[in-house]
Formats: C-alpha cells, sequence, structure tokens
C-alpha cells in the first residue's frame, strides 16, 4: 500500500485589508501577517507572481518567515502563458525562473499555470509548452498545473498529455468556467471560489464535509493535495480553509 499523500490547505495571499479583525487579531502589526497566516493555515497560493516575477529577497523572506513544512504555490508569470505561440516560451520560461523562485527552497509547491478564458487548446502548440517546462531545479522535483478556462480543453488529448508529463490540471469550483475532474499526476490542486459571504465558514458545512471527504480520498491513494479558497467572498476564505483543517485533523 502507498505511503498517504499530504493535505496542504490554504488562501490566496495573505495581504487583504478586511482580513484584519476577522482572521488577523485587531492589532496584529502588517509586517507580522504572513507568519501568522502560515502557522494557522498551511499553504499560500501567491497570485502576485502572475503579474511580476518578484525578487530573490522577497522569496528568501517568504521562506525565512515561514514555518517548517509550509508551503507556498505560485502562479507562473502572463508573459509565459498570454501569447499566441506557447511553443515560443522557451525564453520567458528561463526569466521566470532566473528571477528567485527557486530561493523558496523546499517551500516551492505547485506552480499554476493559468490560461486566458479566450485561449483555445491547440495539441502540438500544447504539448511543446509542456516539453518546456522544466522537470527539476537541481536536485528538487518541480510540480506544474494547468488550469484551462476554454470549453475546447475537454479533448481527449489535453488530459492524455499532462498524464505523459506527470502534470496535473486544476479542479475549480467555479460556474463561470469549465470543470476538468481528471486526476493525471501524484498530486491534486483544487481552486475553490464559491465562498459565501452569509456563510460563516464560506461554504456550507455539509459542502466542507464533502471537501474533506474527497481529498482524504486523494490521500489515501498517495496523493499529495493542495487545497485553496480562493475568491468568491474572500473574506470568508481563512475562516473556510481553518474550518476544513478541523474536519482533516
Amino acid at each position: 500500500m502507498s505511503q498517504p499523500g499530504t493535505i496542504r490547505i490554504g488562501i490566496g495571499g495573505w495581504v487583504y485589508p478586511p482580513w484584519r479583525g476577522t482572521f488577523y487579531p485587531p492589532a496584529q502589526p502588517q509586517a507580522q501577517e504572513l507568519a501568522y497566516a502560515s502557522r494557522h493555515l498551511t499553504a499560500i497560493e501567491i497570485n502576485g507572481t502572475f503579474y511580476n516575477s518578484g525578487k530573490p529577497d522577497s522569496f528568501r523572506k517568504w521562506r525565512d518567515e515561514t514555518p517548517e513544512g509550509f508551503v507556498f504555490s505560485l502562479k507562473g508569470p502572463r508573459f509565459v502563458t498570454h501569447r499566441t505561440e506557447l511553443a515560443a516560451a522557451s525564453g520567458a520560461l528561463d526569466l521566470f525562473f532566473s528571477r528567485g523562485v527557486l530561493e523558496l527552497g523546499d517551500k516551492l509547491g505547485p506552480i499554476l499555470w493559468q490560461f486566458a478564458p479566450t485561449k483555445q487548446f491547440d495539441e502540438a502548440d500544447f504539448a511543446a509548452f509542456l516539453e518546456l517546462l522544466p522537470k527539476n531545479a537541481g536536485n528538487r522535483k518541480l510540480r506544474h498545473v494547468i488550469e484551462a478556462r476554454h470549453g475546447s480543453f475537454a479533448a481527449p488529448a489535453f488530459g492524455e498529455l499532462l498524464r505523459r508529463h506527470g502534470i496535473a490540471v486544476a479542479r475549480v469550483d467555479d460556474a463561470k468556467f469549465p470543470a476538468f475532474d481528471e486526476v493525471t499526476a501524484d498530486f491534486v490542486y483544487l481552486r475553490l471560489r464559491r465562498c459565501a459571504e452569509e456563510e460563516p465558514t464560506g461554504y456550507p458545512p455539509e459542502a466542507l464535509d464533502q471537501w474533506a471527504e474527497r481529498a482524504r480520498g486523494w490521500a489515501a491513494e498517495g496523493r499529495d493535495v493542495f487545497l485553496y479558497f480562493i475568491n468568491g467572498a474572500k473574506v470568508r476564505a481563512p475562516a473556510a480553509a481553518q474550518a476544513l483543517h478541523q474536519r482533516l485533523g
């Protein structure tokens, strides 16, 4: 029997003024918010790298402020994903990985490549892009996730390509975009986007129970699970993450 996978639950970012007094204690200094969040959650997805690749000093600072076992997922930059020809992204990928993301060390989790809703599936171009994604950094394996938001990605060839490369497809709980439920890698990556402000825990208790059960199932198969509460009523995201974490013990 395979070793059970690890389940990590988190939120998108950590700087959000409405969390002050709801998630963060009222007197919590802003400079200590990452330290606080990383001791009440087990992962954070960084959206800022979609717009700006960041600096080595920032990644080192985030690494050092967070406890052992904590993980950051990063959203890959739009100058890689939002281009007509993905097969020509080699230079852009090299640039992204040269700007300090690897300073996170063991705290670097999966890298999310989110495509525009208008981006359609082109098998040859997409296959070339997956070939470009680095598989390792030194002796460390890199994990990649694809978030496709156009219905054309429902093609069987999409899942086959991901399985061939061991790349996960993002499971996004959002009525606006198609859902992709295949398991194509040794880990599962979820972005839950339906938090409601009228729900104290973002999602109704029965929905959290269901997500907890699914996460346990994947972990029992030996897959690591990364689950983030993203957007929706963002003010409820930390409460949702903590409520799910409690259900999973």
